[in-house]
């Protein structure tokens, strides 16, 4: 199926067919132009420093109806094990794509496609071979004009990468007022499609509306309006301190972007969880491949024909990925790659990005550990703990995956976690329009396998057809129980005893770190030796999710929860090259003889003098 193609002022743009994709823009007359090493050796003018011009970039790609292969994914709890090359890779990643490698090598399609294979050179350089799928690794594919495909394409992505290299070298996203024009249009898209997003995510996992305009769309609003009014603060050049040589010469930090990158998204925040890494990428200066998740297929749908026609084709593309296009898109040579899933593909992910050296962002889960300890208040800890864990039907990779407390405050939780259920969701949460459902059959039945863990002590029903499981507690979880040993990501609370704060925080650092640890107390002392004694991506005392509200503090994982950190400015940096700079003086030479051959006694003297760094408080007698 071909996803209708926005219609812009700048023309009609032909569109060719891949084996197992449709491109909604594809590149004009060959599928696969390769740029030259930059616009001035190109020769090109920089108002159109590529042969192809501004009109022909490839802008999103969707799987067709061509089978790629089928195979049953492995359970979220598989472990995954290295493989020699060409063994295939089958993993549960709960998040875009269910597996990460192929049962079977890509067939060379019966048919080729004009533009779609090995690159034969045009111009000066015919009859010299080059393969399409250089723009995958190291230097190949930036030669000295441009080449275009006739055969068997190595990588059906390739195309598409180099064109936004291209668009990228060319420096079209550097300037300011280019990033603000792209992301107020981000702005737009959330208002202009606002009821399309809450529908769309209605559809894909019963998301309540008031849960989808929070999360989907105004803390995407918060982020953008925040990189805005920020924007031009955070891209100026940071001066730094300077030695006693270099004080008449200018030494800063200059804030490059890295080139074009990789956003994986998943699907239980399926709008957020993309949005707010392009806006930052976006902010950096960055051109950008984004992937939807395929789980939710109704926003994924909606990305891939809405968006593109709010952002510049040029520089931004979305790809609607499966397995094994996922697997082929990882192969190509991407500056920066920014995924959010699980740990398991999470390491997959990693080992293609080690092939070229790649910088990367992991996002991932855990089971984030929560503390009640015998001193709080009951009712406003229940309330806080069921909105934490119950918020998207559980489904969200910082919810309270198991609560730590005494049998005493077991036994007062239980009467307050049953009342806080009835009061959001009523006496029956299946007929609640404000609790969601699960996603995928597959993750359904999963989570119905864990509610043999402990016993029910509330909830524990499930309709199969529906994909519903009620808001359920088990209490009396035992650390063997199958529901401790593997991430939750269901409305489903264990809740394990421990005899006090001692006991509980042995606990949480005998496992690997979480993504969140959360720790309820009227006592503050009790909180910050939870906080101080324990370690994780992030912390909160006293409530559930509230932190990642604020795009004021940094989002992200430790350990097995993950890499790199995010949101606000902590975005735009991490989507940035911070670059040591030093501009000297062309004058001045005499200051210079001191580190010039032939050395001296006193010229290490002076040397010495120059150059150290003295501890602050320390005072030198003359």
């Amino acid at each position: 199926m071909v996803v209708p193609r926005c219609h812009r002022p700048m023309g009609e743009v032909p569109s060719h067919r891949i084996p197992g994709l449709v491109p909604i823009a594809s590149p004009a007359e060959a599928g696969c132009y390769l740029p030259t090493a930059s616009p001035m050796e190109a020769g090109h003018s920089p108002a159109r420093p590529w042969p192809w011009g501004p009109a022909t970039g490839p802008t999103a790609f969707r799987r067709d109806t061509l089978s790629l292969g089928s195979a049953s994914p492995a359970s979220r709890s598989s472990h995954h094990h290295s493989a020699p090359q060409g063994t295939t890779l089958s993993v549960e990643t709960g998040s875009s794509f269910p597996q990460l490698g192929m049962h079977q090598p890509l067939e060379p399609p019966g048919q080729q496609p004009p533009g779609y294979g090995k690159c034969s050179p045009v111009g000066s350089d015919a009859g010299k071979a080059a393969e399409c799928g250089a723009g995958s690794g190291g230097s190949g594919g930036i030669g000295k004009g441009p080449v275009t495909c006739s055969a068997v394409c190595a990588n059906p992505y390739a195309g598409l990468v180099n064109h936004l290299r291209a668009a990228w070298l060319s420096g079209k996203t550097r300037p300011v007022e280019y990033r603000v024009a792209q992301l107020e249009a981000l702005g737009r898209f959330l208002d202009e499609k606002k009821e399309d997003i809450l529908e769309a995510t209605a559809s894909d996992m019963g998301k309540p509306s008031f849960e989808a305009y929070f999360t989907e769309i105004l803390l995407c609003k918060n982020e953008i309006n925040g990189t805005l009014n920020n924007l031009s603060h955070w891209m100026k050049d940071e001066h730094v301190d300077k030695n006693l040589v270099t004080q008449l010469d200018s030494a800063f930090i200059r804030k490059d972007p890295y080139g074009v990158v990789l956003i994986i998204a998943p699907w239980n925040y399926p709008i957020h969880l993309f949005l707010v890494p392009l806006i930052g990428a976006i902010a950096a200066g960055n051109c950008v491949v984004f992937k939807p998740s395929e789980v939710a297929k109704n926003t994924e749908r909606l990305v891939a024909e809405m968006l593109t026609c709010y952002l510049d084709n040029d520089c931004f593309a979305v790809v609607t990925a499966g397995v094994q296009e996922t697997t082929r898109l990882l192969e190509n040579k991407f500056d920066y790659i920014f995924y959010t899933g699980s740990s398991s593909v999470g390491k997959i992910v990693m080992a293609a990005t080690a092939k070229h050296l790649t910088p990367v962002t992991l996002e991932l889960g855990g089971k984030n550990p929560c503390y009640v300890s015998d001193t709080c208040d009951v009712q406003n800890v229940a309330r806080r703990v069921a909105w934490g864990r119950f918020f998207n039907a559980g489904q969200t990779c910082i919810a309270p995956d198991y609560v730590l407390c005494s049998v005493e405050m077991q036994e007062k939780l239980m009467p307050a976690l049953r009342e806080a259920i009835t009061e959001f969701y009523g006496p029956n949460p299946q007929e609640s329009p404000d609790f969601g459902r699960i996603v995928g059959d597959k993750h359904f039945r999963r989570l119905r396998a864990l509610l043999c863990s402990g016993r029910v002590a509330i909830g524990g029903q499930t309709d199969e057809k529906e994909r519903y499981i009620a808001p359920t507690v088990l209490a009396d979880v035992l650390p063997s129980d199958p529901a401790m040993q593997e991430e939750i990501f269901g409305p489903i609370l264990p809740i394990v005893v421990v005899a006090n704060m001692d006991e509980a925080i042995d606990f949480i650092n005998a496992r690997p770190r979480p993504l969140a640890i959360y720790a309820f107390s009227c006592d503050s002392k009790v909180v910050n030796q939870v906080l101080e004694r324990t370690s994780s991506g992030s912390f909160c005392g006293n409530d559930t999710l509230m932190h990642v509200t604020l795009t004021s503090l940094p989002f992200g994982g430790i350990g097995n929860s993950g890499l790199g950190k995010y949101h606000g400015r902590f975005t735009f940096d991490t989507f940035t090259h911070h670059r040591g700079c030093l501009h000297r003086n062309m004058g001045l030479e005499a200051l210079n003889a001191l580190r010039y051959p032939p050395y001296s006694q006193q010229k290490l003297g002076l040397l010495a003098a120059t150059f150290e760094i003295k501890r602050k408080g320390m005072c030198t007698l003359l």
